[in-house]
């Protein structure tokens, strides 16, 4: 029988593996022109771009095949604290159109990425 502590584990890593993986998946399509523009704007190499596939592709197939789970969670925040720190720190204290927080999505990715690094993957796993 399955247990609802590693159903909800299994729920987190393929909602957050998966929402991400859309991400990657877009930028393998379209490429990382954007990241580039803006690592360069802030004196940092273009070539650093492509560990975006890093944090936006390998990540959230760890994630999702619960393979390093929670190295997998960490390279998510990493991921995400750069893009927050290089494209959207200047709405960290903002609110959207809608009257959320205008980082809303990101901070899904981040806090969730958080809460996978101390939960852990759950039975139903690769690795751990």
């Amino acid at each position: 029988m399955l247990e609802n502590a590693d159903l909800g584990k299994l729920f987190i890593r393929l909602t957050l593996g998966g929402l991400m993986l859309f991400h990657g998946i877009a930028k393998l399509l379209n490429g990382v022109g954007f990241i580039e523009g803006e690592l360069a704007s802030h004196g940092l190499p273009a070539f650093l771009a492509y560990g975006v596939f890093i944090g936006e592709l390998i990540a959230p197939l760890m994630i999702i095949l619960g393979y390093h789970t929670r190295i997998g969670a960490l390279l998510i925040v990493f991921n995400m604290l750069v893009a927050i720190a290089l494209v959207h720190s200047h709405q960290l204290l903002s609110l959207g159109r809608g009257g959320g927080w205008a980082l809303e999505l990101q901070g899904f990715f981040l806090f969730t990425a958080i809460a996978l690094i101390f939960l852990g993957p759950g039975r139903y796993k690769l690795k751990n």
